[in-house]
């Protein structure tokens, strides 16, 4: 397997070679390299999948100019269609990149999983700025994969987990790793998820495939199967193996951001997926319980007041095991839906029950050696806090212990709800030239990425995965490393 690549220095041949390229590009009207030195410039921007989420995504980056919308079914998009007339619409991103690459700036992927790589890759090859939406990708190789390239390229990324711009979700990390709540030994993560059908079998026979929609293109790397209506597109995709990563990938990204980013979680050394229902070749089951165990790690912070003498702080956070529910038992009249059952056991989670009357449908709860977080929504903007002293969970804007914990992560700028912060937090990072802005940037995301599809990985494999995460190898379960990376049908392949 490939090894991650170290970013190199920066040296005086980078610095010719770079202001040639500049040259060059005033030259033959290319835009890319120049709109990053100006700040007041509108970026040319191009959407890969401008239907379903990637129309509120294209929405987002609407003080750019949006210059064309690429989709497999223009019916899917009839609406942004119409709201950006000057776009060239394409079904076929290739061809837009042959047609129109020169005028592109930076591109935004919101296709299914399967396709995330192809689309992110082609389009970092060529220099573009990308913002791709959770999981990033189908598998560990092509997040892996996608972190490199974007270092080789030196371009400006975003994974679309839009729960990192909000403030409250970067002030539950400072406060974890201020110490507040101690050394955590156990995290929970629960979601109502599967909303779509899995646990089934793949059905009989073929449907006329619509006269709107490009069938090939839609499958892309995955095997060739026959097109049925309302079974695999617009939206069931996500419980299909072949296309999506079921409730893990639509949601792990989102809830358990917060906590791998306030313990700086690495990577994982065993992983055990337990599957309920029916576990097959075709779909992910109706739910799963996962646990993922971490070892104890050294982490250097930016210290909260940096001297001349003294710029980082080390942080040293003990083994930690994180559990993850989805779904629950399969209901008897239809083995395709579940009873939302499968949640942390009930000994963690009479305080949650006694703040909130019940327990949601999604969550994540730490414990640490001095007390709790609990946060009741999918992406860790709101939480509270109940220490060992406490008699019930307190929202932390009122709880007195954080008043000492100072505020030492940037705040996004932006106005607007979180997703249209996350894009304009990476267009400004575009036009500054600063990736380091990105607080979901390819090199954050894709490990997060990476820790969340492992569970996956155990699911299909059937068994507990010993990690060797640096060499992406489970080496106890040779059966594992076709759920690693993919074997792409032929003429899809990263570029």
């Amino acid at each position: 397997m490939n090894q991650p690549k170290k970013p190199t220095s920066f040296n005086r041949r980078d610095f010719i070679k770079t202001t040639s390229l500049a040259a060059t590009a005033v030259a033959f009207g290319v835009p890319t390299l120049l709109r990053a030195q100006n700040l007041n410039s509108k970026l040319n921007i191009a959407a890969i999948g401008a239907g379903g989420k990637g129309s509120s995504d294209t929405d987002c980056c609407n003080t750019e100019n949006i210059v064309a919308l690429c989709d497999v079914d223009p019916s899917h998009c009839a609406g942004q269609l119409k709201k950006y007339p000057d776009a060239k619409f394409y079904q076929d991103f290739r061809k837009m990149f042959d047609e129109v690459g020169k005028g592109i700036d930076a591109v935004h992927v919101s296709t299914p999983d399967h396709f995330h790589a192809i689309a992110a890759s082609a389009a970092i090859h060529l220099g573009k700025h990308v913002y791709c939406q959770k999981p990033l990708t189908q598998t560990i190789y092509e997040a892996r994969y996608l972190r490199n390239k974007a270092h080789e390229k030196g371009i400006i990324t975003q994974m679309g987990n839009q729960g990192s711009a909000a403030d409250g979700l970067r002030r539950a990390v400072e406060v974890i790793q201020g110490g507040v709540i101690g050394q955590v030994s156990q995290v929970h993560v629960w979601t109502n998820r599967p909303i779509w059908p899995q646990g089934i079998g793949r059905p009989d026979g073929s449907d006329p495939v619509p006269d709107t929609l490009n069938w090939d293109i839609w499958l892309g790397p995955a095997p060739v199967r026959p097109y049925k209506s309302g079974v695999y597109n617009p939206f069931n995709w996500r419980g299909w193996q072949d296309f999506g990563t079921g409730a893990l990938g639509d949601m792990a990204c989102h809830t358990v951001n917060m906590p791998f980013r306030a313990l700086n979680l690495g990577y994982p050394t065993e992983i055990e997926a337990t599957p309920f229902g029916v576990m097959n070749k075709e779909t992910y089951p109706i739910g799963s319980k996962i646990r993922f165990e971490f070892p104890a790690r050294k982490t250097s912070l930016p210290a909260a007041h940096p001297s001349f003498f003294h710029r980082h702080d080390t942080l040293e956070q003990s083994a930690c095991t994180l559990w993850w529910y989805d779904g629950g038992q399969p209901l008897a009249d239809d083995p395709s839906k579940h009873d939302a059952s499968n949640k942390p056991p009930t000994d963690i989670t009479g305080d949650i029950i006694a703040l909130l009357g019940e327990m949601p449908g999604s969550g994540c709860l730490l414990i640490g050696t001095k007390g709790q977080i609990f946060s009741p929504d999918d992406y860790g903007e709101q939480f509270f806090v109940k220490l060992n002293d406490d008699k019930k969970f307190i929202n932390y804007r009122k709880h007195p212990a954080l008043t000492s914990i100072v505020e030492s992560i940037p705040r996004n700028p932006f106005k607007g709800d979180n997703d249209r912060r996350h894009h304009q937090e990476w267009l400004a990072a575009i036009k500054a030239n600063k990736p380091e802005d990105c607080y979901s940037r390819f090199d954050v995301g894709a490990k997060l990425a990476e820790i969340m599809l492992l569970g996956c990985v155990s699911l299909r494999a059937g068994t507990k995965i010993e990690w060797d995460g640096p060499n992406m190898v489970a080496t106890n379960a040779p059966q594992a490393a076709q759920f690693v990376k993919r074997a792409n049908r032929d003429g899809w392949t990263l570029s």
